[in-house]
């Protein structure tokens, strides 16, 4: 992580919940070389300090430090014009600011912190880290288990399913929402709750808001209100339809996917074995696209992710623009026979690669 600080800028971390941010500096701090101070944004006195926007409190409070440490950042009123008073008025300092939702820390950090901040994001464990650890046969042969367990950091070290299962179901009644109740003023996370379900039982497919409304018995705006705080919030991802050639090409809609597998069994409550499940194409699709978004984020890859689908009900999973071309992904958990783009496809995007991601080569996609 240190390749990451400078002078006079703020290292940005977000991440969901539980997902290591606060291991992760507390690792990182015991090998660093750096005088520092780390503080709480829960705590009222650090509150007060950082965001009273006296140049003189927050110079004394850095006093002496080479690197400043705030987590749980958003928890602080006005944490941008804070920080923003340490990089320009305390020479040499570094700091890093944690926070769970960015939909709350962005607002408060975004504007006052313009060319000042570096920005990472903190995913669940990826195939890609596992691989330092194991080699691929055994993380083929545990496949199983990421698909329906997923790769929180405390699930993964659990050895029991039973107990995987317990802490699954904690993380989404108890952590889950927290961001959105307490910022939104939210009264209950029933709503949410039932929202993410259905989104649960339509991974790999698109959503209608209109369709969810009906459901929920809630209008279209205050449905795409909630999918943009879970969006922030790091419970789920929206994935775009392409559009550059077809008019027939449909790209007003969205696939929603969760940022991670053992989350979405939590939410239906559903920890079966594959071999008992209708759904192993929603668990492998949902497997494949987070992964994957983990392996371009580890590689800082600049890349735009989409989903390809024509009026007449043809399409392609998964599509990547990178350095001007278009590579095109079918994820399929079991090979087939056809490994073909549709012709629609082909025509729009002639220099276009075509490939189909299944169990038998899914190791180089995702790592």
């Amino acid at each position: 992580m240190g390749q990451f600080l400078n002078p006079q800028r703020v290292l940005v971390i977000y991440g969901p919940r539980r997902v290591g941010k606060t291991t992760l500096i507390a690792n990182f701090l015991k090998t660093t070389i750096l005088k520092y101070r780390l503080d709480s944004g829960d705590d009222i006195e650090i509150q007060n300090i950082l965001s009273s926007q006296s140049i003189d409190k927050i110079k004394r409070y850095a006093e002496g430090f080479e690197l400043i440490v705030v987590d749980e950042a958003q928890k602080v009123n006005k944490i941008g014009t804070g920080l923003k008073i340490l990089v320009d008025y305390v020479p040499g300092i570094k700091i890093i600011a944690t926070g769970s939702s960015s939909f709350d820390l962005s607002n408060k950090i975004g504007e006052p912190l313009t060319g000042r901040k570096t920005t990472l994001t903190l995913f669940p464990i990826s195939q890609l880290e596992l691989k330092s650890q194991f080699n691929s046969f055994d993380l083929e042969s545990n496949l199983e288990e990421y698909l329906v367990y997923g790769s929180y950091p405390e699930i993964l070290e659990t050895a029991d399913f039973p107990g995987k299962q317990t802490k699954l179901r904690e993380l989404v009644n108890s952590y889950l929402y927290r961001d959105i109740l307490e910022m939104e003023k939210l009264k209950g996370s029933k709503v949410l709750l039932d929202l993410l379900r259905l989104l649960a039982f339509q991974v790999g497919s698109e959503v209608s808001l209109r369709e969810l409304g009906q459901k929920l018995e809630l209008d279209s705006k205050t449905v795409s209100r909630y999918l943009d705080l879970l969006e922030k919030a790091f419970v789920i991802i929206n994935l775009r339809g392409l559009s550059r050639n077809l008019r027939e090409e449909v790209t007003r809609t969205s696939k929603y996917y969760f940022y991670d597998n053992g989350v979405r069994n939590a939410l239906i409550s559903n920890f079966n074995g594959l071999e008992t499940r209708d759904d192993i194409s929603k668990l492998w699709e949902n497997f494949l696209f987070i992964e994957r978004l983990k392996y371009q984020n580890l590689n800082s890859m600049a890349v735009n992710n989409y989903f390809w689908r024509t009026w007449s009900q043809n399409e392609i999973d998964f599509v990547e623009e990178r350095d001007g071309n278009y590579f095109a992904f079918e994820f399929k958990y079991s090979q087939s026979k056809k490994r073909v783009p549709p012709l629609e496809f082909s025509n729009a995007y002639p220099k276009a690669k075509f490939s189909e991601i299944n169990k038998s080569n899914y190791w180089e996609f995702v790592t």
